[in-house]
Order: C-alpha cells, then sequence, then structure tokens
C-alpha cells in the first residue's frame, strides 16, 4: 500500500478508508470503476486516488485552558 498524496501516515490512510468502507457497505455509491466488490478494496483505491475529503482536527491539551485560567503572575514578584 503506498500513501497517497496528502496523507502523513499508513495509519491515518486506514482509518479514512476503513471510514469510507463503512460507508459503502451501508449503500453509499463509489467514486470510481473497481474491479473489485469488495468495499475495503474500492475505499483504499478511492482513498489513494485522492478522491476522499478529510480534516485532522487538533485536540486541546488539558493544561492548556487551566494553566492560563489559574495562574497568573503577580507584578513585580
Amino acid at each position: 500500500m503506498n500513501l497517497s498524496q496528502g496523507m502523513d501516515s499508513k495509519f491515518r490512510m486506514i482509518l479514512v478508508a476503513a471510514k469510507r468502507a463503512r460507508q459503502l457497505q451501508a449503500g453509499a455509491k463509489p467514486l470510481l470503476q473497481s474491479n473489485s466488490k469488495k468495499p475495503t478494496r474500492i475505499a483504499q483505491q478511492e482513498v489513494s486516488a485522492g478522491l476522499i475529503p478529510y480534516e485532522v482536527l487538533e485536540l486541546k491539551g488539558k493544561g492548556e485552558d487551566s494553566q492560563s485560567k489559574g495562574r497568573k503572575k503577580k507584578a513585580g514578584k
């Protein structure tokens, strides 16, 4: 399996393809012609072709909000 352009890891590619395979199993139409009938293989081909959009969300760390609210430095100390 080769990484498609824009994919930063094989793990992310597998996650995106797995979610797409579930959509195909639920009745979504394939976005490309394929010789395969298997949803997992079709999903991998769609991801490799760059047809499946995805978004990487950044998570806030637990300490980010609590540090900015609770700790204030006093002037002069």
